[in-house]
């Protein structure tokens, strides 16, 4: 029988895990029920455990053969402060916080396959699954890494999955080289002079200074990023004043950057800087950038992007995987994994019906459908990757 076959029967359970998650979901470096659940969950199937790993990370070892090999699989287990819109059993138990963005799948995904693993051991080799905290901008991955994670688990490649909406379940896409963008979030502080609301003369207006800047930010990307790069700049948050009859003297503007290579990201921090200084200075006000880059660039390597290219194929066929799916300008922070260890980075389809809105929604929720096939990503790569007879 095909490895999809033999973990089809583990759908029930994997839905049943998966459920309890969303049930119970606990923000970045909280989640201290979910790798509870996780762990008690490895060492039944009898997968050496680890706990605490970059925190609230977990990693379970299983060995087969005789095989030096090894490989990393990795699931992020964090959900989001989003209050769940939906109305099913097993919505959010938690008041403010809910999986909206199917991390519960891909642990639920992982846990199959280490299941199966465990019980078939058709590999040769020592793997390696990975289950990472506080994927959602609290930087979980770098937490891992900085924790030793793979001078304590070393891993020759890893692999790691997320859910796309909107993509049919069955399918698959897959492409080398950059695929997600890296991501940074900045504040910038501008200082200059309150005054009475009726006597502006007296001021230095923070406000107006703050405005301009907002403007004068969206010529960075406009006039200094080579037109064949791609990169995002957005302002989301301007603050200033509490009074109709004050002219603030402090102002605040918030928001992100994206972009795939970390050579752009540092020319859009360069030019952030001068630009929100200059123009602060033009007004009589002054203005400091705290610029933090939160995620790098999701950077697949070429052999490993066709490696799992040739898994989904082998799953599902030649038609339903994409080879050339589109860039995505949002940011996972498996980069940082990317960066330490040849590796790829896959999106597997979660329907366009139940889950078909977009992630990060008060309404979405992992399509149940899609475990099996997951868990059989993983576990055929292992398969494929640490074969007995290598």
């Amino acid at each position: 029988m095909s490895t999809a076959e033999l973990i089809a029967p583990l759908h029930a359970e994997m839905t049943a895990w998966r459920r309890d998650i969303h049930a119970h979901p606990e923000l970045g470096f909280e989640e201290s029920r979910t790798a509870a659940f996780v762990a008690r969950q490895l060492e039944s199937f009898g997968i050496e455990v680890q706990r605490g790993v970059g925190r609230t990370g977990v990693v379970g070892t299983l060995r087969a053969g005789a095989g030096a090999h090894s490989v990393g699989l990795r699931a992020d287990m964090d959900a989001l402060p989003i209050a769940e819109a939906n109305t099913f059993a097993h919505r959010s138990q938690h008041a403010g916080v809910m999986h909206a963005c199917g991390h519960d799948g891909h642990t639920a995904m992982l846990l199959g396959a280490a299941r199966y693993l465990a019980q078939t051991r058709r590999f040769s080799g020592v793997v390696h699954f990975i289950f990472q905290p506080a994927e959602e901008g609290l930087g979980g991955a770098r937490a891992m890494v900085d924790d030793g994670l793979f001078e304590r688990f070393p891993c020759q490649a890893i692999f790691g999955m997320h859910n796309r909406p909107s993509l049919e379940v069955g399918r698959f896409a897959v492409r080398a080289g950059p695929m997600m963008a890296g991501g940074a979030f900045f504040d910038i502080h501008v200082t200059g002079k309150g005054a009475h609301g009726a006597r502006p003369e007296t001021s230095v207006d923070a406000a107006l200074a703050a405005a301009q800047i907002a403007v004068s930010l969206q010529s960075i990307v406009a006039r200094n990023v080579a037109p064949v790069d791609t990169a995002v700049l957005s302002v989301t948050r301007i603050h200033a004043g509490d009074a109709y009859n004050v002219i603030p003297q402090t102002a605040a503007l918030g928001g992100t950057v994206r972009a795939f290579s970390r050579e752009v990201m540092a020319l859009v921090q360069a030019a952030m800087r001068r630009v929100a200084r200059g123009t602060a200075e033009a007004y009589g006000a002054s203005a400091e950038v705290d610029f933090r880059e939160l995620f790098a660039p999701t950077v697949n390597d070429a052999a490993e992007a066709e490696f799992a290219a040739r898994i989904c194929t082998e799953l599902v066929g030649t038609a339903n995987v994409d080879r050339q799916p589109p860039l995505i300008m949002a940011s996972e922070d498996f980069s940082y994994m990317l960066e330490r260890v040849p590796g790829c980075y896959i999106n597997i389809g979660n329907g366009v019906g139940v889950g078909g809105c977009e992630v990060h929604n008060p309404a979405y929720d992992f399509n149940d459908a899609a475990l099996p096939l997951g868990a059989a990503f993983f576990a055929r790569l292992v398969e494929a990757r640490l074969a007995a007879s290598a």
